[in-house]
């Protein structure tokens, strides 16, 4: 069942071609990373009684994989070096962001997806994710691969409430809620995916009024958590998505370097959410909004590597490392690389484990320590 933009700014008209190519499976970008080590002291001693997370694959933890897509992961090469080496559903060789959070507040060490029938809300009590890989703030980001879109998750997240308050009563049902950290991860899609991809939203909109629309639906999203008890939300910024192995791959006349004007554009849209979370924060009473940027720590650590223990930043693990995503690193599983630390890339669009620790750590350190 489709629903109108109801978590935006006003409703944009006309279809939108849903063709799918190659820059399409952007899907499914790194937009927040957070990861605090050494400071665990174990959940009775955690300040967050749970993690709840919305965004795309970057924080996807399996919801795709119970939906008709082909924006999943969960077969090898993916999941290799997670627990038991198995393949979830998560974009990377590994654990996903929202997996180390959670240990690092003292919760368990992975968040499960929402959809996946083999947890129940005792699971999901402190910490969920209703995020879907290939999604993003404007719906139709999610229809170009037939995710799920920003306020399915929000309707997810209404009868996750309704679960929990059934499971633990309503009065502490509520203090999870208040205290718990809201986390959203989205963005890269809708432009990579869909903006400079398809013809459409293009066609309607500069870049510059295009981001402004996607920051009215954050705002508007940031608004309705916020009337259902949220009160603790981090709002995660844009990575350099210039420098993404696949668009330095297509980048040929620029010699396969990073794309200027795709870091440009990321720039000046997270600061514009910088600018709605000081707004926000102003107008909220009792809201602790916090802005996660990991761009320019992302940045540093393509253009130096060898400061964080990297071989390769332009090419990535899976398969060639140039293009390749979702079921083309299955198809390319032979040639894909043996020591993923070596690589800041797991795939054309997703970070490998070691990067998502690395970004993670510097975000929590000057970010969301006030959350811990």
């Amino acid at each position: 069942m489709q629903k109108s933009q109801s978590l935006t700014a006003p409703t944009m008209q006309g279809h939108q071609n849903k063709a799918i190519s190659s820059s399409s499976l952007s899907c499914i970008h790194f937009t927040l990373c957070i990861f605090l080590p050494l400071l665990v002291t174990g959940t009775s001693g955690s300040k967050v009684p749970a993690v709840i997370v919305f965004g795309d694959s970057s924080v996807d933890a399996g919801n795709n994989n119970f939906i008709p897509t082909v924006a999943r992961s969960n077969f090898e090469p993916y999941g290799r070096d997670f627990q038991g080496g198995k393949a979830t559903g998560r974009f990377s060789n590994g654990r996903i962001p929202t997996d180390f959070i959670s240990e690092a507040v003292g919760l368990k060490p992975y968040i499960p997806a929402y959809l996946d029938p083999k947890y129940n809300i005792s699971d999901f009590a402190t910490g969920v994710t209703f995020a879907s890989a290939a999604t993003g703030y404007d719906n139709a980001t999610s229809d170009v691969l037939s995710v799920i879109p920003l306020w399915r998750q929000m309707e997810y997240y209404k009868d996750y409430q309704n679960k929990l308050r059934g499971h633990v009563g309503e009065s502490r049902a509520n203090q999870t809620i208040s205290e718990a950290l809201h986390m959203m991860s989205l963005g890269t899609n809708d432009f990579l995916e869909n903006y400079y991809t398809i013809p459409g939203r293009s066609s309607e909109y500069t870049p510059q009024q295009y981001e402004n629309f996607l920051a009215g639906i954050a705002e508007n999203f940031i608004r309705k958590l916020y009337g259902l008890g949220a009160r603790r939300i981090s709002l995660g910024g844009l990575p350099p998505m210039g420098c993404l192995p696949l668009e330095r791959t297509t980048n040929i006349v620029g010699g396969n370097e990073c794309v200027p004007s795709y870091n440009a554009i990321a720039l000046e849209f997270n600061n514009k959410l910088k600018r709605l979370t000081m707004k926000l924060n102003k107008e909220l009473p009792g809201i602790r909004l916090a802005f996660s940027n990991p761009y320019f720590i992302l940045q540093r650590i393509i253009t130096k590597p060898a400061q964080y223990g990297f071989q390769s930043t332009s090419v990535a693990c899976c398969a060639t490392g140039m293009f390749e995503m979702g079921y083309a690193c299955r198809r390319g599983e032979m040639f894909t690389c043996s020591d993923a630390s070596k690589y800041v890339f797991w795939d054309s669009f997703h970070p490998t484990e070691k990067t998502n620790g690395i970004v993670a750590n510097y975000v929590v350190k000057n970010v969301l320590t006030e959350f811990l």
